[in-house]
């Protein structure tokens, strides 16, 4: 059986979502920073609309019109910190996520000493 346009429509945009919407997407790709690995976690909110019709003009011609719409918003809101055998959620506060989690890297940095600088001793040493 032959699918109307607006079926073709819902399909297209279907298919397209589908290959928007991963596992990716929700958890994202992990960022390594050291000996530390951060995983965002995210999340992934998405509507659609779709319509058609169809009808004859004052000649009695057939016409037939559809559309469709899709709009999505992804939102960091926690990153999943990984360190040796550590494992810790830092949530992100509902402040502007991107800008928290910049000015988290350098505390996550911090608190894990993973890229803290050596101290003179060990510097001497290795040399």
């Amino acid at each position: 059986m032959k699918m109307n346009p607006t079926e073709n429509v819902i399909n297209s945009m279907f298919e397209k979502l589908e290959k928007f919407i991963r596992t990716e997407t929700v958890v994202g790709e992990p960022i390594q920073v050291g000996n530390i690995t951060l995983i965002p976690i995210i999340t992934v909110s998405f509507g659609v609309g779709a319509g058609g019709g169809g009808g004859k003009d004052e000649k009695g011609n057939d016409g037939t019109g559809s559309g469709g719409g899709l709009g999505a918003k992804i939102q960091p809101n926690a990153m999943l910190v990984l360190k040796n055998d550590e494992v810790s959620v830092l949530p992100l506060s509902n402040k502007g996520s991107l800008d928290k989690l910049f000015e988290m890297v350098p505390d996550i940095i911090s608190k894990m000493d993973c890229c803290s600088p050596k101290n003179e001793k060990e510097e001497k040493e290795t040399e």
